[in-house]
This record gives C-alpha cells, sequence and structure tokens, in this order.
C-alpha cells in the first residue's frame, strides 16, 4: 500500500507521472520549463503545477539558474520513484487507474493489482 499512498499524494495526473518518470531517468540532467513542455508536448501550466508539486513532496530539486532537476529526498522517497517505474512499466494500465480512479475505488483497484511494498 506503500506505492499506492504515494501515487495518490504526489502523482496527481498522468502528465505528472510521465514528468516524474522522464526526470528520474535522466537524475544528473537540469532541465528548464521550457524543455519539459517540449519533452512532454504538455502546456507549461500542466507543466509548473506539477513541478511545484514534486518540489513540495521532495521529489525535484531547483537550481540556482531556475531548472529542474530530479532529487528524491531519501532512500525511502528514492526506492517509491523506482517502484513507480517498475509498477508503471509492468502495469502501466493499473498505475494510470490509481492515479485517475475516485478514491473509494482505490482501495479495489489495490486488491485487484496487488500494489504491495516489496521486500528489498
Amino acid at each position: 500500500m506503500q506505492l499506492l499512498d504515494f501515487i495518490r499524494r504526489s502523482i496527481r495526473t498522468v502528465w505528472a507521472l510521465r514528468l516524474l518518470l522522464m526526470m528520474r531517468d535522466s537524475p544528473c540532467r537540469i532541465w528548464s520549463v521550457g524543455e519539459l513542455v517540449g519533452e512532454l508536448r504538455a502546456s507549461e501550466a500542466v507543466v509548473s503545477g506539477a513541478l511545484i508539486g514534486f518540489e513540495h513532496d521532495g521529489l525535484v530539486a531547483r537550481t540556482d539558474g531556475g531548472g529542474f532537476r530530479f532529487a528524491a529526498k531519501g532512500a525511502s522517497l528514492d526506492e517509491l520513484c523506482d517502484a513507480l517505474a517498475e509498477a508503471y512499466r509492468e502495469r502501466p494500465v493499473a498505475v494510470i487507474n490509481a492515479i485517475t480512479w475516485p478514491e473509494d475505488q482505490i482501495h479495489s483497484l489495490a486488491e485487484a493489482i496487488r500494489f504491495r511494498d516489496r521486500p528489498r
């Protein structure tokens, strides 16, 4: 349930999911908002809103030059991002449903796809 809680708390849209996973795949890269908008083909408002949320949640860091880079604060957040990437690779529809379904349907979804903590 830890992964599902993370998704519900920090990944508010499918655009945000794609943004976080893209930034995670290039952790040393510093991205401008414009570059992220271009890569995702999303609006600046969508990208900026997701970045604000990620910065607040400790998933990205803003650089002195105004760019952003993936920077999960702490091993547990980094592990959750790894688990999110793996879950999205294995069951993309289930992850998207976890983002988009109403809260009252999430428990049923979790049971159906068995989001659970993985042994490390």
